[in-house]
């Protein structure tokens, strides 16, 4: 796994008030996560204060953000680390990042094509694999839950999924 790939976890949404402050959409696991980080996109932001905007998101303050109009400037921009700087994870667990662009092969053998989403819905992460295109077609996906019986194993090089719901 790419340990310097960088990671997402949350966008500008736009300036809060007039002193600098930003609006954020958070991603992952929202505020907690984001707090254990100070600098990001490679040290060009640095986090002076975060809170909860009660709404799902977040407000912050960057020292290197001083009014609205730098403030406004940065909407769009997302706020990254480097992977190397999330959590270890325990046996079992994931970063979608990790998942995203690994070739899946069914248990059979059978190249199935590139893992491209991870999506949840409420009731646990689905993977989205997208199968190579036909000549002349346009690409085709399908979705497995990610769950032991349809996904055994993965690693950092490859998805195993199920026969059975490879072919469903």
């Amino acid at each position: 796994m790419a340990q310097d790939k960088p990671v997402t976890l949350a966008a500008i949404t736009g300036a809060h008030g007039v002193t600098g402050e930003v609006r954020l959409k958070l991603f992952g696991e929202g505020l907690a996560s984001l707090k254990q980080h100070k600098s990001f996109n490679d040290g060009a932001l640095t986090l002076k204060k975060l809170r909860d905007d009660n709404k799902g998101g977040a407000i912050a303050r960057f020292e290197e953000i001083a009014d609205r109009n730098a403030a406004e400037k940065l909407r769009g921009t997302v706020l990254t680390v480097s992977r190397s700087a999330l959590p270890p994870l325990a046996e079992g667990e994931y970063y979608h990042t990790d998942l995203i662009g690994l070739a899946a092969v069914s248990t059979d053998g059978e190249a199935l094509g590139t893992v491209i989403a991870v999506e949840n819905y409420g009731a646990g992460d689905v993977i989205e694999i997208e199968r190579p295109a036909a000549e002349g077609q346009k690409p085709k996906s399908f979705m497995v839950p990610m769950r032991v019986e349809a996904v055994p194993e993965w690693d950092g090089e490859r998805l195993v999924v199920s026969a059975d719901f490879a072919n469903a």
